[in-house]
């Protein structure tokens, strides 16, 4: 009945004092934005609503969800096995197992990071919703109806004639008074305690920060270390029977991937740059060479190259120092010296 007579003006309502307010408004405050900011974390870390649903499902039955492949490593086992099917020897499939073993490890990163964010940052963020939140709201609710007991009092006091129904009424309104002052107390006490979630909140985020961090930073070890594999890859290779194409392949050339792998590479001119090569630049012989790395062929008068292949090499007249003519097959062009081991 208070609570509809305030509705319609027709009574009176007991304010809460300014700090109380200030207190609840940043308690809702932390609530809607601690959810949004939940819900799409779980979002960026399973893109997949109906694999968010399933494990909402699961864990709510308090079992443990089927595993599954996730993205990466799903692409990584289709790379693989494509690699497989055209041949490890070529240098197409060569390069696809490359690459989907390292998807295959940013899979496993993902994983990683998925279970520490929910651990380190999800899960406190949850038990605020569903614990904290929930007691405030609980303490908020018993304050409303303590405040409404209090101002039903008053106005049966201000309604009381008989000196016999006041001092009732007075003696009511005091006790409803006491009731509201003390749960008024507790909820300042919860609601006070917001400022501490937020210093944990903190806490919690800066892990996250970190699991990301150490994320991203294993996948760009990963992918440094194919590019260090790959090279880039070669404009002229072998086909699928192991047969030599005599059609050169249009250059997939990437500039800024070459120029970083290429600065990525150790200083090998003085290592490699041996009496061997000395001798061989000056004689008309040639000799075989392992090839040290990737090279992709900037033009069509140079060989592009695969690290580990053997190819013959020789110097021709003229040529400069820093270069050699390779052989493999009926394939010939320029290769630099610094990619070459040569054997004996």
């Amino acid at each position: 009945l208070q609570f509809t007579e305030e509705k319609l003006g027709q009574a009176e309502k007991t304010e809460l004092d300014a700090h109380l307010e200030n207190l609840l408004s940043k308690a809702e405050c932390t609530k809607l934005w601690t959810e949004k900011i939940m819900k799409q974390t779980e979002v960026l870390l399973q893109p997949n609503p109906n694999a968010r649903i399933e494990e909402f499902v699961y864990e709510k039955l308090d079992r443990k969800a089927p595993s599954r492949m996730n993205n990466p490593e799903l692409l990584g086992q289709y790379m693989i096995d494509a690699g497989n099917e055209f041949g490890p020897g070529t240098a197409y499939g060569n390069a696809l197992i490359k690459c989907g073993e390292t998807q295959k490890r940013i899979g496993t990163a993902d994983r990683e990071l998925i279970q520490t964010s929910a651990i380190n940052f999800l899960t406190p963020l949850r038990n605020f919703i569903e614990g904290d939140y929930k007691t405030i709201t609980k303490e908020r609710k018993l304050l409303q109806n303590k405040r409404l007991d209090l101002d039903a009092a008053k106005t049966r006091l201000k309604k009381a004639k008989v000196a016999e129904a006041r001092a009732a009424s007075e003696q009511e309104v005091r006790i409803t008074q006491s009731e509201f002052d003390r749960q008024a107390e507790i909820t300042r006490l919860l609601l006070e305690g917001i400022s501490s979630t937020h210093a944990h909140h903190l806490r919690c985020l800066n892990d996250f920060v970190e699991a990301q961090m150490t994320y991203y930073a294993q996948c760009y070890q990963y992918m440094l270390d194919l590019q260090k594999q790959l090279g880039s890859f070669p404009s002229t290779f072998l086909s699928n029977n192991n047969q030599s194409s005599t059609t050169p392949v249009q250059s997939v050339s990437t500039p800024s991937v070459l120029a970083s792998a290429s600065a990525s590479l150790p200083s090998v001119s003085n290592s490699v740059v041996t009496s061997g090569l000395s001798e061989l630049k000056s004689s008309s012989g040639s000799r075989k060479a392992r090839v040290l790395y990737d090279y992709d062929a900037a033009n069509s008068s140079e060989l592009s190259l695969l690290a580990d292949e053997v190819i013959t090499v020789y110097s021709i007249p003229g040529m400069d120092s820093d270069w050699l003519m390779g052989e493999r097959g009926n394939q010939k062009g320029k290769v630099p010296i610094t990619y070459l081991e040569l054997l004996n």
